[in-house]
């Protein structure tokens, strides 16, 4: 399962991009009832490792939607790659890999396909930004409507070069989206339409216009005061001609270069300007999305 970076600036809950950083889960079949989780890299001895773990949550929704009324004991290895709280999509990763595993278990028995898979992840996470990326790869815009989340993907410009800045601190998107206002002015709201708009286009045709297509007035200066660092980062690098902006609900900042040297540049003026250490990941567009893979015929436990 890939991260994933939300928002991309103006488009607030509803762009999303794949980035090639990966968790892996492994999901049996087991005679006893419940749960049990082992956790390798980020998470390990932090994450929930019972019926409460959030990728366990997301296997029983799943099978669940495609019919199964006896839930199965379930034992789940995961390896972790993705940094927790620092805006790089960790719980719509969790999600998506407990619902792709419940896909792979259910092969054969019923299709959950992606619509329902989407709908699924969407009821969980709250809003579907993060969690569509994660599902199909590349950069998707998301939508709700009244039969609930819709998603297009495209194909990113070969140009477009990421890197993402991953601080020690870590933020909630909760309390990252309590700092929002209720409402917000008129011009702001068509400034960011035209911005998202652009990006888009900046994105699949024209990278050389991704600093004006970054900018925004909806969510990045109300979260400032949550992280000033990020905050001051951001604005150091939009200075010098980079598409700096906070990687989902942050505290981690995305800079979409528009050549693999912009991101080189970049790292340099954070290892220089930085109060504390972030951690540069130098990553490309993730194309696939989620993957599952059977390793054994676990399904005829669910017919």
């Amino acid at each position: 399962m890939p991260a994933t970076s939300a928002n991309l600036g103006p488009g607030f809950d509803s762009l999303g991009l794949a980035l090639s950083l990966y968790d892996e889960v492994t999901v049996r079949v087991r005679p006893e009832s419940g749960a049990t989780v082992t956790v390798e890299g980020v998470g390990a001895g932090e994450v929930a490792t019972d019926e409460s773990n959030l990728v366990v949550q997301a296997v029983r929704r799943g099978l669940a939607a495609g019919g199964v009324t006896e839930q199965p004991g379930l034992e789940l290895h995961a390896v972790n790659a993705i940094p927790h709280g620092r805006g790089m999509g960790s719980s719509a990763a969790a999600i998506v890999a407990g619902l792709m595993a419940a896909r792979g278990l259910l092969d054969g028995v019923v299709d959950l396909d992606a619509s329902t898979l989407l709908t699924l992840a969407t009821e969980m996470e709250g809003h579907p930004d993060n969690v569509a990326p994660a599902l199909f790869g590349g950069l998707t815009i998301a939508w709700m409507t009244a039969d609930g989340p819709a998603y297009k993907r495209l194909l990113v410009h070969r140009g477009v070069s990421p890197v993402v800045f991953v601080p020690t601190s870590t933020l909630s998107t909760k309390l990252a989206r309590s700092l929002q206002p209720a409402s917000v002015p008129h011009e702001d709201a068509a400034f960011n339409v035209s911005r998202s708009a652009l990006l888009v286009a900046a994105l699949i045709q024209s990278p050389e216009l991704l600093l004006a297509a970054t900018e925004d007035r909806l969510h990045q200066a109300y979260r400032a005061s949550a992280m000033p660092e990020t905050d001051a980062l951001i604005g150091l690098l939009r200075q010098h001609g980079l598409a700096a902006v906070v990687s989902g609900a942050g505290p981690s900042l995305l800079v979409l270069g528009s050549d693999p040297a912009q991101r080189l540049t970049a790292a340099d003026l954070v290892a220089r300007h930085a109060e504390s250490d972030w951690r540069p990941l130098m990553l490309a567009v993730d194309l696939g999305g989620a993957t599952v893979a059977a390793h054994s015929a676990l399904q005829a436990d669910l017919a």
